[in-house]
């Protein structure tokens, strides 16, 4: 009997030194600090972009002519109306080219009226053969050259005229000046901008807007336009154009966004706000580092809290420059990994670095 009692104690005691080797061979997987940002969502009407208020047509204006500018009759601010004189360059050298053109005309002029008579009076002679059928060629010759110099001397005289209206610089629309580009005794060149008119009548707000700004801009995008000193003056716009490139010092984007029917305190040059229009949907990204992708879809780990482990979850995200805005599968305020997301394990356990975005 004492024998079999210490046989049992014996295979309880072989079992429990099995069962301890086992769980010695038991590797557990290590704690790893990773880092990670909770997703807070934001909404498109938080954030907003100052501008100004710019016309959307406006002409600089030059002469065609080399010339000395002699007068000027406007300056920043002046209202102007179609084709008032805005500024004059000296006429003379224009003038003296009409007289000559003039001139010429005269003198073509006088040579077809004696090359129209010689022929008329060889035509008279040929009848009584008083002179020979070349002579009457030569003659008719003459007197088609002399009309083609008087076209050709209409023609240069139409020209000049054409020019000597060119010292003077006429808008084709009115407006406002909006800047001055040459000052009297100045010699301007052909084509050289010496006012610059704009149409206040067609307005829009031109904003600089950055890459964290919270909705991807596209043409038509809607807006809301308040003057900045007053937000209860207000008017709805669409984005018109987008600079196709940021700024290299800035890193921001032109936007030039239409007004519909601005109020009259909408001048040129007032500051402006501009925020997005429309329903304010929330909006979650995420950094780029933190998207997984593999074959079947784009994944991030969740840190699940306060367990401390961390769960692979299938999104959907859009990408852009400004990493990836999530469209399904992300819950606003969960903590996702940013860093180290291609060595973790379902359900490992990780700690939260102090660097860690709260």
């Amino acid at each position: 009997m004492m024998k079999r009692r210490i046989m049992v104690v014996l295979v309880f005691a072989s079992a429990a030194i099995t069962a301890g080797c086992k769980e010695a061979n038991v590797v557990r997987e290590p704690v790893r600090p990773v880092l990670s940002t909770v997703v807070e969502p934001m909404r498109s009407g938080d954030i907003a972009a100052v501008g100004t208020v710019q016309p959307q047509f406006k002409a600089d204006l030059g002469f065609r002519v080399l010339g000395r500018l002699i007068a000027r009759q406007v300056n920043v601010g002046d209202l102007v109306k179609k084709g008032q004189i805005l500024a004059v360059i000296d006429p003379t050298a224009l003038e003296l080219a009409v007289r000559s053109a003039t001139a010429e005309v005269s003198r073509s002029q006088a040579q077809l009226t004696n090359a129209s008579a010689t022929e008329e009076r060889q035509r008279t002679l040929i009848v009584t053969d008083a002179t020979t059928k070349a002579t009457l060629d030569s003659a008719e010759q003459a007197r088609a050259s002399a009309q083609a110099s008087v076209a050709r001397a209409q023609a240069n005289l139409a020209k000049a005229q054409e020019q000597l209206g060119y010292a003077q610089l006429k808008p084709d629309f009115a407006g406002i000046v909006t800047a001055v580009g040459a000052e009297v005794g100045q010699v301007v060149s052909p084509g050289q901008s010496v006012v610059t008119v704009a149409r206040p009548d067609v307005r829009e707000a031109v904003v600089d807007i950055g890459a964290d700004f919270p909705v991807t801009l596209q043409v038509g995008l809607p807006f809301t336009v308040s003057l900045q000193l007053d937000p209860s003056i207000r008017t709805e716009g669409q984005i018109r154009e987008i600079a196709p490139q940021a700024d290299a010092v800035t890193r921001t984007r032109r936007v030039r966004i239409t007004l519909n029917d601005p109020p009259e305190t909408f001048r040129l040059g007032t500051t402006v706000t501009a925020t997005v229009a429309g329903d304010q949907h929330p909006i979650l990204r995420v950094p780029a580092s933190a998207v997984l992708s593999k074959d079947d879809g784009t994944f991030i780990w969740i840190v699940n809290l306060p367990a401390g482990t961390v769960s692979l979850r299938r999104i959907e995200i859009v990408s852009d420059e400004k990493g990836a805005r999530v469209t399904k599968g992300l819950d606003p305020g969960a903590r996702v990994v940013t860093a180290g997301i291609h060595s973790l394990k379902e359900g490992q356990q990780v700690r939260i670095e102090q660097g860690a975005r709260p």
